[in-house]
């Protein structure tokens, strides 16, 4: 009987290692327009990695540790990036995508200049996840809904995304050129249906925001949702691991 035990116990161990060498651990890094946000049953906002459980297999745990208006140096000066550093393993990978608080010029505590701060900051995120056995992931910021008069979408982000591709090629790590991904997201779309992905609602129209919402930054369900799609879709083109833990993606 004692023997019995011991297999049973030895069988539940072996298992659970296994399992757990096949688990995958994601952490993302980044401001609002990744974060989760509160009250999801009332607020039709959504940060595009707040989707990313839609995509992944049960092998994945997805921790986002995005948070509303975070550039690089906010996030690591208030030590979220030493406490995402402090629990990351061997396999993990850390998603990064900042930049559009970093070019907030008037604030002392997170406007970074792109070709020194940003730069260095991104490369810190890099090399201490690499040191940790872990792969991290570049993402370029996504766009504005920015059209001038003649239905030009216009970028706003100036150098910080070049940079990020800088340190992405740099580091022979993965860069997913999101900008470019929601551009075309966002022309295709066009002027008017593209207000669709972002927050546009009239006064009165949901309880959340009474006075109405014009955000041309922030992603509804609906933006949120095809963004995680389309940077899902460039990790399945990627040789790495994570690239088979995501479920079959419907055009």
């Amino acid at each position: 009987m004692k023997n019995k035990y011991i297999l049973i116990v030895s069988w539940v161990f072996l298992v659970a290692n296994f399992a757990s060498a096949q688990q995958i651990t994601i952490y993302t890094i980044g401001d609002s327009t990744m974060a989760n946000k509160q009250n999801p049953e009332e607020n039709p906002e959504r940060g595009w990695a707040q989707m990313l459980p839609i995509f992944f297999n049960e092998d994945v745990v997805i921790y986002n540790r995005a948070v509303n208006g975070r550039s690089t140096r906010s996030f690591i000066n208030e030590k979220r990036w030493e406490a995402v550093y402090n629990v990351l393993k061997d396999g993990d990978y850390v998603f990064i995508q900042f930049g559009h608080n970093d070019q907030k010029e008037n604030d002392s505590k997170r406007y970074t200049n792109p070709h020194t701060a940003y730069r260095n900051n991104l490369i810190l995120f890099v090399k201490e996840t690499l040191q940790k056995g872990a792969t991290p992931i570049i993402f370029s910021s996504i766009v504005r809904r920015n059209f001038n008069e003649k239905g030009t979408l216009i970028d706003t982000h100036g150098e910080y995304p070049m940079e990020a591709r800088l340190v992405a090629k740099e580091f022979n790590i993965p860069f997913i050129d999101l900008q470019y991904l929601s551009e075309q997201l966002e022309e295709s779309n066009g002027i008017e249906k593209s207000k669709e992905l972002h927050l546009h609602l009239k006064a009165g129209e949901i309880l959340y925001y009474p006075e109405g919402k014009e955000d041309n930054t922030h992603l509804s369900i609906k933006g949120a949702t095809e963004i995680a799609k389309m940077a899902m879709m460039q990790i399945q083109q990627l040789d790495i691991p994570l690239a088979k833990k995501i479920r079959q993606i419907k055009d």
